[in-house]
């Protein structure tokens, strides 16, 4: 069976709306990175910006701040769910990969830990570049290698350990993890002055019961599709990813820092 991005994109579609509300729950452990993409976009008052995967808007909500009555900020997302989250932000559901917006619409473009979950990346890309006026700028994060995100990867791996592998394989959230293969593909889709920092953060968790669920909460389609497992095949994966958070144990629970990816371009 043959990767299906249609059928992926619904995947997805259907774990954010499924999420809801405790996606932004759990976004709120992660704002010192929404705070690190914020400043590396550089937005100034009267700036039109659109916020793409924006979930439920902490980052249009951040830009609409600075950017002031005069400019414009705008939350995008494949998931009506999520954008339903933020109802005091302009909000238009759209997929990345065929944005609604004309040509040279923003001089900001924003993309929080969502470039991953475009099956097409170049195509979500070149989309961005012919939104974005010329001068303008795009910011994005993406998760940095499997290796140093704990925070997703022990679940992925305690799912490794006790399912059959996919039928077909999903593109990894950890593709981009590498800052040569990210400026690469930024490159690739004609952005230039390509600029890459490591950003770290640190989430806790009083105990492994807390983890897994603080793992579902932004999950996405991995979220959907465990929901569909038996109910005891889940009860057991929650019950033994333990044994994978082993490594991160401290006193009162588990602490986790990962390292996500900031990254800056520029439209040639």
């Amino acid at each position: 069976m043959s990767f299906d991005s249609a059928q992926f994109k619904r995947l997805e579609r259907a774990g954010y709306n499924r999420i809801g509300p405790r996606y932004l729950a759990a976004a709120g452990a992660r704002s010192g990175l929404a705070a690190a993409l914020l400043a590396a976009a550089r937005l100034a008052p009267g700036q039109r910006v659109l916020d793409l995967a924006s979930g439920p808007g902490l980052l249009a909500r951040g830009a609409r701040d600075v950017v002031g009555d005069g400019g414009l900020a705008i939350a995008s997302d494949i998931s009506e769910g999520q954008l339903a989250c933020c109802p005091d932000l302009l909000r238009v559901a759209a997929d990345g990969e065929a944005l609604p917006f004309a040509d040279h619409s923003f001089e900001r473009a924003l993309c929080g830990l969502g470039l991953m979950f475009f099956p097409d990346d170049q195509a979500a890309l070149r989309e961005i570049r012919r939104v974005l006026r010329p001068g303008g700028r795009l910011a994005l994060s993406v998760w940095g290698l499997a290796s140093e995100v704990p925070l997703v990867e022990t679940a992925l791996a305690c799912m490794r350990r006790l399912l059959p592998p996919p039928k077909v394989a999903r593109p990894s959230i950890f593709r981009f993890g590498d800052a040569d293969e990210l400026a690469r593909r930024l490159a690739g889709a004609d952005y230039c002055d390509i600029e890459i920092q490591p950003c770290r953060f640190a989430a806790s968790f009083s105990d492994a019961g807390a983890y897994w669920q603080g793992f579902l909460d932004i999950a996405g389609g991995a979220a959907e599709s465990l929901s569909r497992l038996p109910a005891e095949r889940q009860r057991a994966l929650a019950a033994a990813v333990g044994e994978d958070l082993a490594p991160y144990a401290v006193a009162g629970g588990f602490e986790l820092t990962s390292t996500v990816l900031v990254a800056t371009a520029r439209p040639v």
